[in-house]
């Protein structure tokens, strides 16, 4: 099954994300059909913030995502979903070229966002339907098949009128040639019942952002498509290691390690993800 019969099959499916070759191959293990990357765990694994950045020297370049991509999709024999965050650029072209360059790179699918990495705004409707349309075009142009995420970020910004707006820009954004739209932000079965019976095309959610009750089945049973859990994961990771290292200065004890996967394991986990590529 391709990574667009995934988004088009009865039911929809769960897509963790990774942000390294190694935990990609973790999840593939697990038994999922894709996987995504995270840009927050991209930026978190390289000492990096992540997100409305306000210095543009500590900001993960297109070049370091695009690295990251190709490693995890080099690791994995499974579809693998980029995330591009704003396209890394303002304008349509640059869009559309870094989608190129995703493609290049080994991804299936990317997601684009319509918020203005350095102002931390929304676009105006018409130029995020243009910076659509432009990613749309480079796909079409590659031959390849490839699963354009149109993300909008109007649940981020607030406001009563949250539901119309993502699904107007949900549905200009699948007439400009979008695969499926992701409107995070939205973790409950009510509005996401809404969502999916308003926007003519694949629903993406995520969970695990700010809120740990949410439930990926629960979403799945009122039909959306794809559930990713964004960089929850990372975070819970360097949780974790915040934790082992507070319990190792202060007490000087290492009881975080009982939950450590065996040394053995891990080695004949990463040799035979070696011995699947080609």
């Amino acid at each position: 099954m391709t990574f667009l019969d995934l988004h088009r099959a009865e039911r929809g499916f769960v897509m963790p994300n990774a942000w390294d070759a190694g935990t990609a191959v973790l999840l593939a293990e697990a038994g999922f059909a894709a996987i995504g990357t995270t840009s927050a765990g991209i930026a978190f694994s390289l000492g990096k913030p992540d997100f409305h950045v306000r210095h543009a020297h500590l900001a993960v370049t297109r070049d370091e995502t695009l690295d990251a991509v190709k490693r995890i999709a080099s690791a994995v024999p499974l579809p693998v979903n980029a995330d591009l965050e704003a396209g890394y650029g303002d304008t349509p072209e640059q869009v559309a070229e870094s989608v190129r360059l995703a493609i290049a790179a080994g991804a299936a699918g990317c997601n684009i966002e319509d918020t203005h990495r350095a102002t931390g705004r929304l676009f105006d409707e018409a130029e995020a339907v243009e910076r659509i349309a432009a990613a749309s075009e480079a796909v079409r142009a590659s031959g390849r098949a490839f699963v354009l995420n149109a993300r909008t970020d109007v649940f981020q910004h607030g406001g009563d009128q949250g539901l119309a707006r993502a699904i107007e820009r949900g549905n200009r954004f699948i007439a400009a040639g979008a695969d499926c739209v992701f409107t995070p932000g939205v973790a409950d079965a009510e509005r996401a019942r809404t969502l999916v019976r308003e926007i003519g095309g694949p629903l993406n959610l995520v969970v695990g952002l700010n809120e740990a009750a949410s439930s990926a089945t629960a979403l799945l049973d009122v039909g959306v498509k794809r559930i990713s859990v964004g960089g929850s994961i990372a975070r819970a990771a360097l949780g974790l290691v915040r934790q082992a290292a507070l319990e190792l200065r202060e007490r000087g004890t290492v009881a975080y390690a009982s939950g450590q996967i065996p040394q053995g394991e891990l080695n004949a986990l990463f040799e035979r993800a070696w011995a699947r590529r080609p």
